[in-house]
């Protein structure tokens, strides 16, 4: 017997009842995200590896799927960095960089865009990681204010309530407050970025396997010993007062500041009691492209995030010359439709109309309009001989309700 075929690894195949339910949870999505004003845009899933390959993407640039030169010819080639000069999209931030820097003169300022679509990667897949998935981003362009993190956070906490997520977590911290530690600790300049990429496996590997890592980069012992100390305490000091009292003096006065205006002026949705927003100074966030206040969403049954962001001032401008404030929130959709319950999105009711050969086509197709202009989903169901089982079969497809072709009588429940 011939093997079933099956999807390359890590990609996979989503059939209808979850396609439906993905599509209806995305719409919702959507349709909070335009309320607060964002704008649908598309970029393609083909970017220019200058783009992608900028240093700012962190280890999600050792990720990316690359696509050969069109009409290369193979024995000219000297060098492996010429086979390539395209790649997937790893995530849609540098994407909308890019966009804006090519389309700024037909766009407002500030301009709030909305992106939901795929992108790739190609990491080891493993539960709710894939190497093809699908992102829910907005983003505000030319908003210098921390009106843009208030208003992300406000609208990505009331998308993630709209689709039934009653409880999570908002981790809230600040590249400055992050880069002033490490340069009051005693870590040189050049080291932070190496220093942040170990910081991030905190959640992994804890404050032994950090202290572990960066000894063994050889980073000076008392910088890694107070680096190390504040990590141990960073699940005690969750507000402004608390955080401020577990840095050195005069740490990061402005970024705790920041960081205390954005907390009070958040709006957590009513429809999730157990929603809250937190300080957490481990926070790093792996992109290299962050400047300023960052944070990331848990929910329980989850191990990782479930959506993130941050303000990335320079990107724009590194791409298309002009400085451009910007800052974003990202939902990793796959993760938030594997935390919640398929109850909460309702089913959209199915009828099956029920024709036999012998029926005019045109009859059929005709009663068949005149139910779905009542705003029915209506799916034609021929039958052959005496039918038997066929309500079992109806059943088991998933359909609630039942009416026969060229008959007057109203559609029936299935059940009955």
């Amino acid at each position: 017997m011939a093997q079933r075929p099956s999807p390359v690894r890590g990609m996979r195949d989503v059939l209808p009842d979850a396609a439906e339910r993905r599509q209806r949870l995305q719409a919702t999505i959507h349709h909070v995200f335009s309320r607060f004003g964002y704008r649908p845009i598309e970029t393609p899933a083909l970017e220019d590896l200058r783009f992608l390959e900028s240093g700012q993407g962190g280890e999600n640039e050792k990720l990316i799927f690359k696509t050969l030169r069109r009409g290369l010819a193979l024995d000219q080639i000297t060098e492996t960095s010429a086979l390539a000069d395209a790649g997937l999209r790893f995530d849609l931030t540098v994407p909308l960089a890019r966009f804006y820097a090519t389309n700024a003169p037909e766009l407002p300022s500030p301009f709030r865009a909305v992106q939901i679509g795929p992108v790739w990667r190609a990491e080891r897949p493993q539960r709710g990681r894939y190497r093809q998935f699908t992102q829910c981003d907005i983003d505000i362009l030319g908003e210098p204010s921390l009106l843009a993190e208030i208003e992300l956070l406000s609208a990505g906490s009331q998308a993630l309530a709209a689709v039934g997520l009653t409880e999570f977590t908002i981790r809230l911290n600040h590249r400055g407050l992050l880069t002033e530690l490490l340069g009051a600790c005693g870590f040189a300049a050049e080291s932070h970025p190496r220093v942040l990429i170990v910081v991030d496996k905190l959640d992994k590997i804890g404050p032994e396997g950090v202290e572990r890592e960066l000894a063994r980069d050889r980073h000076p012992t008392p910088a890694v010993s107070a680096l190390t100390e504040v990590l141990a305490q960073a699940d005690t000091a969750t507000t402004c007062e608390q955080v401020a009292r577990l840095l050195p003096p005069g740490v990061a006065e402005t970024a705790i500041e920041e960081l205390r205006t954005i907390t009070d002026a958040v709006v957590l949705p009513e429809t999730a009691p157990k929603a809250t927003l937190v300080l957490d100074v481990s926070l790093v966030r792996g992109m290299g492209y962050y400047t300023g206040p960052i944070f990331e969403v848990a929910a329980p049954g989850l191990g990782s995030s479930i959506a993130g962001g941050g303000r990335y001032d320079e990107m724009i401008g590194r791409i298309g010359g002009q400085h451009t404030p910007a800052c974003g929130f990202s939902i990793g959709f796959e993760r938030l439709a594997e935390v919640l319950a398929p109850a909460t999105v309702d089913h959209a009711t199915r009828l099956a109309l029920l024709w036999r050969e012998e029926q005019d086509l045109g009859a059929v197709a005709a009663h068949a309009f005149r139910l779905r202009a009542q705003g029915h989903i209506v799916e034609t169901i021929r039958v052959s001989g005496r039918g038997k089982g066929v309500y079992k079969r109806l059943g088991a497809a998933g359909f609630d309700l039942v009416a026969q072709a060229l008959d007057d009588a109203e559609p029936r429940p299935l059940s009955t």
